[in-house]
């Protein structure tokens, strides 16, 4: 949603749209950094500090950011240098990653980290049948997310042949939680102390000149897609790039996951986005929700 949004179970024009109950408040913990995550399990004799450093090292890299330097990875984690040169090295001798000899990138082995997960979770191999019908019958990019930290993560995707924006779509690419459809959608699920604590430490940088990011506002526009049920984002991520989301739910009517479908501005209005794309998504998240949890 942006900042111009008319009242809840109003389109644009003014007309109905199929609605869902408010949805149920999820709220997984969102941190600071990977060091002060870490530095949170001190004590447990259990806890493999080493371990947690060098999955901690492994996401310090990104679709922008795929050639990093030790202090580079130091300051984006928050683990010391000597510590992420260690991490380093072990990656290197494992074939996960390699270096120049000044900066280091991941070898595509890391993939097979994620791949048990991406080729056994229930939610992402279900969801596929139901992505790739929407993507047929909008003959748009459909997109499942859920949150991890600050960002959302793409755990399944159908793409069409055209690309939309420059960013990273792919599954396992990540996007801002704040600015994106499903993010707003995920982050509107979050109890309050979790939605508040999210707004104190995160950066609402601007994106485009559309990007919503005074923390009142945005605050207020959660609220809305709280009572609502789905989410437009119009080209805040992105300009050009204008998106509608929903909620997946779990068996307690919690939000497990959102969906999404990616258009061209030019190409489909907001009224287009809830009049039609709307009714299609709502059904496949309440299909695949019954499927997840026959």
């Amino acid at each position: 949603m942006s900042e111009h949004t008319p009242p809840a179970g109003t389109s644009a024009t003014g007309s109905k749209v199929p609605q869902r109950p408010a949805f149920s408040s999820l709220a997984p913990p969102i941190v600071a950094s990977p060091a002060k995550r870490i530095q949170a399990f001190t004590g447990d004799p259990d806890f493999m500090t080493s371990l947690a450093r060098g999955l901690a090292v492994v996401q310090a890299f990104q679709e922008r950011k795929r050639h990093l330097t030790i202090a580079q990875i130091s300051h984006r984690t928050e683990i010391p240098r000597a510590a992420v040169r260690r991490c380093l090295h072990t990656l290197i001798k494992l074939g996960y990653a390699t270096t120049d000899g000044r900066t280091y990138s991941l070898l595509p082995k890391v993939l097979t980290l994620g791949h048990a997960y991406l080729s056994s979770t229930p939610l992402a191999v279900s969801a596929q049948p139901y992505l790739d019908r929407m993507s047929e019958q909008l003959h748009e990019a459909c997109n499942m997310a859920t949150l991890e930290g600050d960002d959302i993560l793409y755990i399944a995707r159908s793409a069409t042949t055209q690309r939309l924006i420059s960013v990273d779509l792919s599954v396992g690419g990540r996007l801002p939680a704040y600015c994106t459809s499903m993010g707003r959608i995920l982050l509107a699920a979050l109890d309050d102390a979790s939605l508040h604590e999210y707004l104190q430490h995160t950066d609402l940088a601007p994106k485009t000149s559309r990007t919503l990011t005074n923390k009142t506002a945005l605050l207020e526009c959660l609220e809305r897609v709280r009572q609502q049920g789905w989410c437009i984002v119009d080209q805040e991520l992105e300009q050009g790039l204008r998106s509608i989301a929903v909620p997946v739910y779990d068996a307690s009517g919690q939000v497990l996951a959102a969906l999404n479908v990616s258009t061209h501005a030019g190409r489909v209005t907001r009224a287009e986005l809830e009049q039609r794309f709307l009714p299609i998504m709502l059904s496949a998240s309440r299909d695949l929700s019954a499927q997840l949890f026959a």
